[in-house]
């Protein structure tokens, strides 16, 4: 399969000289659904901009409804734009229609596979479509990677829900594109699934492959993306490094189970937005840049709290929209 380094294209010698900076770059991005009765407009997107660093494994986040999947559409092909510009690896969406839908390859929410086909069909028409030259095909390759090998001759309706998940990764890499789109790839999967996508994700990204990840999930976001964006209202509130946007998000949750029950909260935790949610079990609120952990727990025993176990929860995606996107003066339209 091809890759695509990201190394450094300005290093002097390098091999990646003249490939893009972005992997996917759009600028003023604008989708407007206009109805034909006197229904209101819809916006979609408002004038966002946006660059996917090559290279990256990027998260793009957001509710159903913020427009992701527009945007997605938008790169693929599948929807036109109102105004603005888009260029995936490169190539105008616009001017170089072709090009830049052969440098990109979407894994949909939908598992639209042909159930009367097999893997290995399913993928060599794929290739297909594409254009791809027989002796240039993945098709071997693909199915082991997705570990579908033994089940490349089985019909598409024999397979796991999880085998039809990876197929329809290998599916969008038939022609070998430098930027590859999973949108909502574990909506709805166990655990051991996921787990299996994940790991694909990151040896895809490692060989090269510049991945747009969508999700709901921010636990998902954060432990395979380098980078995130969230959108919300068809428009980009923040676009940073995973590690700096968490970083943002000053709010922490502690659950203290206690080895002796209490009758009621002691006074010395009232700042600590503490709750009983069971008579042996708090639940504390803090602000990490006002009070650090150590005082927290220093406050626990001054109480004289017998502490049995405790737990931290991460921040989950509401959390980050309430710290991020309600403010006085958003446009929540």
């Amino acid at each position: 399969m091809d890759t695509h380094s990201p190394a450094d294209p300005d290093a002097p010698g390098s091999a990646d000289q003249g490939l893009p900076r972005a992997a996917v770059s759009v600028r003023q991005l604008t989708k407007i659904y206009r109805a034909a009765d006197k229904t209101p407009e819809k916006h979609a997107l408002k004038a966002i901009d946006l660059d996917i660093p090559r290279g990256s494994l990027f998260g793009l986040l957001g509710p159903n409804g913020a427009g992701k999947s527009t945007l997605i559409n938008m790169l693929a092909g599948l929807v036109t734009k109102t105004a603005g510009t888009a260029t995936v690896w490169g190539h105008d969406i616009d001017r170089e229609p072709r090009q830049a839908r052969a440098a990109i390859g979407v894994v949909p929410q939908e598992l639209n596979i042909d159930p009367f086909f097999t893997p290995r069909e399913l993928l060599e028409l794929q290739a297909g479509l594409y254009g791809v030259p027989k002796r240039e095909r993945l098709t071997d390759r693909l199915l082991a990677m997705v570990g579908l090998t033994d089940k490349a001759g089985a019909y598409a309706r024999s397979l796991s829900g999880g085998m039809r998940r990876r197929l329809m990764v290998a599916k969008a890499m038939v022609h070998s594109p430098p930027v590859l789109v999973l949108d909502e790839p574990t909506a709805g999967v166990d655990v051991e699934l996921r787990q299996q996508l994940w790991d694909q994700v990151r040896a895809l990204n490692a060989a090269g492959t510049t991945v747009l990840l969508t999700t709901h999930y921010l636990e998902e976001a954060e432990a395979l993306c380098d980078s995130i964006a969230i959108i919300n209202h068809g428009r980009v509130i923040v676009s940073e490094p995973t590690q700096s946007l968490l970083g943002r998000v000053d709010q922490k949750c502690l659950t203290v189970q206690l080895a002796r029950p209490l009758d009621a909260l002691p006074p010395a935790l009232d700042d600590l937005g503490a709750t009983l949610e069971a008579p042996d079990r708090l639940r504390l609120r803090y602000r990490p840049s006002e009070r650090a952990l150590g005082r927290v727990l220093a406050l626990l025993q001054e109480a004289r709290l017998e502490v049995a176990d405790l737990s931290t929860h991460e921040t989950d995606l509401e959390q980050v929209f309430l710290q991020l996107t309600r403010r006085p003066d958003d446009d929540a339209g």
